[in-house]
């Protein structure tokens, strides 16, 4: 490190050199530092906010267990994640789920056979058709909302709409009816992305998913830095130079793994082709809100009884059993999109009656009476800028996932969204880091051992 005065000393700038600068710590960029680190590779990691994790996010409970604000989900087929999990010393454990999800809409709970869940079936099935083929190109101006608004039935309309929202954290009146469909064959179908077992929401980290960012960056040590938010990047024939809230970064390649959202913060000098822009330009993050109710025991589970819900009233969300072995009982609740933001203008106690009140004709009362309640609204956040995933604007095929990753000159990109497998998810994010260490590894000279 080192300081560099300019004129008679009244401006003084640290700086400090490293080979590779990697912005964000999240996932991403934590597993492209320690692949670089694992080949000699000098990495600095440089995180906007006071810590380390981007989107993942854990705590502790007042019982002592582990719980995730942030992304959580080891998926089917997300074996680099559960790998992870494995090396990191964590535990797996699957998800207690019913057959189907109870769809409650205040006190009423629809039979999964009702007139109104075999509506919604079929509309999701035609979708489903539509996601195995390339979706038409006219539907890139046409909004899920205004295609929802076509669907006959207002209850049937309405448990589409929550299920999308939850699914996707989009405001649906600014998601393209093709970006939806194109993200829906990118992960293999509205069955995977919905389900829990067998499906996006397979197993749970007893120790939480956000405790392995935790521990990769107690790892990296001294070479993670937070709050140091990066302003600028200005690349010349020898590397770049990051401009940073806490001094200079000089270094001969650089890896951004934040959401081009975010990266579109950064101003770039030279400036980025169009069609890099375009895909900041064109994206925004979703909105959305979770929370996790902490109780003794998971009262609910009585005989076949569980706590898997789609509420449908307002706050429409989904609900969650993620009680890890042995208890607590943990139940978590997402709500998300314009619903979420709604929920910005309670304080805590409304917004824990309005999503815990909805449960107590399906589970009882106790419901109303958590040890302990954690939540966070994502689209709050200012370093990450919402979740669960930069989303396309409609009207452009910008931004759709995976989005680009080519580099530009020194330049790399990372981060879920760039993602061949399982784009926007964890796993995602750690083939993304994996993928962008071997890219600068060649723009090296080197080669993976």
């Amino acid at each position: 490190m080192r300081d560099e005065r300019e004129g008679t000393g009244v401006r003084e700038e640290r700086r400090t050199d490293t080979t590779v600068a990697v912005v964000g710590a999240g996932m991403s960029g934590l597993v492209a530092a320690r692949e670089l680190r694992r080949e000699g590779i000098d990495a600095l990691v440089l995180e906007s906010a006071d810590r380390p994790g981007g989107r993942m996010m854990a705590e502790t409970s007042v019982l002592g267990s582990r719980l995730d604000l942030g992304g959580q989900w080891v998926g089917h087929g997300h074996h680099r994640f559960a790998a992870l999990a494995a090396e990191l010393g964590a535990e797996l454990f699957p998800m207690r789920t019913p057959k189907r999800p109870g769809f409650v809409d205040g006190p009423r709970r629809l039979p999964a056979m009702s007139p109104t869940a075999l509506a919604a079936n079929a509309v999701l099935l035609g979708w489903e058709l539509r996601a195995r083929r390339a979706a038409p190109e006219k539907w890139a101006a046409q909004t899920v909302d205004s295609r929802l608004r076509r669907v006959p039935g207002r209850h049937v309309r309405r448990l589409l709409e929550v299920l999308v929202s939850v699914t996707t954290t989009a405001d649906l009146d600014r998601y393209s009816m093709h970006a939806f469909i194109e993200a829906v064959r990118h992960q293999g179908g509205l069955a995977a992305m919905l389900s829990t077992s067998g499906g996006a929401q397979e197993s749970l980290i007893t120790e939480g998913a956000g405790t392995l960012t935790e521990r990769l960056a107690a790892d990296l040590g001294e070479r993670v830095l937070t709050g140091r938010r990066v302003t600028s990047i200005h690349r010349d024939d020898d590397g770049v130079t990051l401009r940073t809230t806490a001094g200079a970064v000089r270094a001969v390649r650089a890896i951004i793994t934040v959401p081009p959202p975010m990266s579109a913060r950064i101003a770039y000098d030279p400036p980025l082709p169009p069609s890099r822009t375009a895909v900041e330009q064109h994206t925004y993050m979703g909105s959305v809100y979770k929370a996790i109710a902490v109780y003794e025991r998971p009262f609910w589970r009585q005989g076949k009884a569980h706590a898997e819900f789609m509420l449908l009233a307002h706050p429409g969300g989904a609900v969650f059993d993620t009680t890890p072995p042995g208890g607590p009982g943990h139940l978590c609740v997402l709500v998300a999109g314009a619903e979420a933001r709604e929920l910005d203008g309670m304080d805590v106690a409304g917004r824990r009656r309005a999503l815990l009140g909805q449960l107590v004709p399906h589970i009882g009362p106790q419901a109303l009476a958590p040890a302990g309640w954690h939540e966070k609204s994502w689209h709050l956040d200012e370093h990450v800028g919402g979740g669960y995933a930069a989303l396309a604007i409609p009207g452009t095929t910008d931004g759709y996932l995976p989005m680009p990753s080519e580099p530009v000159g020194a330049l790399h990109w990372g981060g879920t969204e760039t993602a061949n497998e399982h784009a926007g998810y964890i796993e995602g994010a750690i083939e993304s880091g994996e993928r962008v260490a071997r890219e600068v590894l060649r723009s090296l000279g080197r080669t993976a051992t």
